[in-house]
């Protein structure tokens, strides 16, 4: 019966975040849906990962480590093609984009938690707290993968001008809200995160990791601080995470001939499983029968003695690869969300940025040693500055989190420090090109949302 009950009241907020608000202030109550009340309710609307751990997808669509070809281009949805060539009109038709809607119904299921827990008697519980930090976190990281997908990379001389996103902190189904600056809405995740993390336990929940720890909080916001520039936050928070958990795996232990390497049992360095959202299944779908492949530029980066190559991909019989099942082992959608090697490169690179060049690289060298095929002595990479350090440390990054839902917005954040990186493909004999900083690095906000909020569209 409780199983019945949560199935029926996560269906009644689904069909709410679903319908627009028209819809639903026409529609008399249903007596079938339950406003969720207790504890075991609010946990079991944070544990429904049909709408939880997902984050956007045309980010990876739109990166540069990923390649479609001529034959296969047309056979995508005509937001795959069109996310594919950095296209004015994105969407073409398409409706219901996961990277706003499924974000967004995650604030809302977050924020009927945090609605109800304010009311709840037993808020003041060990259990109620740990829920309220989920909550939060949840709504925090939902609010930046947002801010990622659809306003500016962050800077700090004009963020409080740049548009942000609507901060929907309510769970009133007609909660309008326009748009925020980047500005407040970097402080609202910071101040959720800030709560959330005083909250969540310190240990890595390894049976549970759709739920959200410290070192989740920390490594979030690692992520958070490098993709606004701010290289001493971020390092003071990968060290934090760290510091909580810092685990390894040795791929020599993996099996590199298998096509899904990695379960959740068995990658010990997770810290929070999420995975792009369920929308794109011809491009960036990481199994055998993805239109999407790894362009040969990646592929080359690879030594012979670099066990990522054999883990990470397949190889086609025209000699074409693609990217294996995800890092965590489950479903065709590649894997987006915190795992110990990420924080690895990020305390790397903000040690390199600082000018420890020696430091940074052995950082590096202590992630590279575990991807090192053990048949061949390793020999620690050296560096003879701290430019140098800081390339081959890229370059690694680039490597070891692809396809992870990071790439598109370093490409984003070097720009913004002037490394005037440009995008090119060529399908058919056209070229398309993406210019650093222009404007089709922001997604579009969806032209339904637009038709029912009114809020400021991106320019394209």
């Amino acid at each position: 019966m409780k199983n019945l009950k949560q199935c029926i009241y996560i269906i009644g907020l689904f069909a709410l975040c679903s319908c627009n608000k028209t819809e639903f202030l026409d529609k008399k109550p249903a007596s079938n849906i339950l406003t969720p009340t207790s504890l075991t309710d609010f946990q079991g609307l944070l544990d429904n990962t049909t709408v939880f751990n997902l984050t956007g997808g045309l980010d990876q669509l739109s990166s540069d480590d990923i390649s479609v070809s001529d034959n296969d281009w047309p056979n995508g949805i005509p937001t795959e093609r069109n996310a594919y060539i950095w296209a004015k009109d994105i969407y073409g038709g398409d409706v219901n984009i996961s990277d706003w809607n499924t974000l967004y119904q995650q604030v809302f299921y977050a924020n009927n938690v945090l609605d109800g827990l304010s009311k709840s008697d037993s808020l003041a519980t060990s259990q109620a707290q740990y829920i309220k930090g989920q909550a939060l976190f949840d709504r925090a990281f939902a609010f930046y993968d947002l801010t990622r997908t659809f306003c500016k990379a962050y800077d700090a001389s004009s963020a409080s001008t740049d548009l942000g996103i609507p901060l929907k902190l309510k769970s009133g189904i007609d909660n309008i809200q326009q748009r925020s600056t980047l500005q407040q809405s970097f402080d609202q995740i910071f101040s959720d995160l800030t709560i959330a993390t005083s909250l969540l336990p310190a240990i890595r929940p390894s049976t549970n990791l759709n739920r959200p720890s410290k070192i989740a909080a920390y490594a979030l916001l690692a992520r958070i601080y490098l993709d606004m520039r701010n290289y001493q936050q971020a390092e003071a928070n990968a060290d934090q995470a760290l510091n909580l958990y810092s685990t390894l795996i040795d791929y020599n232990t993996v099996d590199t001939t298998t096509d899904n390497p990695f379960t959740p049992t068995n990658n010990n360095e997770l810290i929070y499983s999420t995975a792009q959202v369920n929308r794109y299944g011809d491009f960036p779908t990481t199994a055998n029968f993805s239109l999407g492949r790894i362009p040969s530029t990646y592929i080359n980066l690879y030594k012979s003695d670099d066990l990522r190559l054999s883990i990470y991909f397949g190889k086609f019989s025209d000699g074409t690869y693609y990217r294996k099942v995800g890092y965590y082992g489950l479903g065709y959608y590649p894997f987006t969300g915190f795992a110990t090697d990420e924080l690895y490169l990020i305390k790397a690179e903000c040690l390199a940025r600082d000018g420890q060049t020696s430091a940074a690289m052995d950082k590096l060298n202590q992630l590279l040693v575990k991807r090192h095929n053990k048949a061949t002595p390793f020999i620690p990479l050296r560096a003879s500055s701290a430019a140098d350090a800081l390339s081959t440390i890229l370059t690694e990054r680039s490597k070891e989190l692809i396809w992870r839902g990071v790439r598109w917005y370093d490409l984003k954040r070097f720009n913004k420090e002037g490394a005037n990186i440009t995008l090119t493909r060529v399908l058919n004999g056209t070229t398309y090109s993406l210019p650093p900083n222009d404007n089709r690095w922001v997604m579009p906000i969806p032209s339904d949302e637009i038709a029912l909020s009114g809020i400021q569209q991106n320019p394209r």
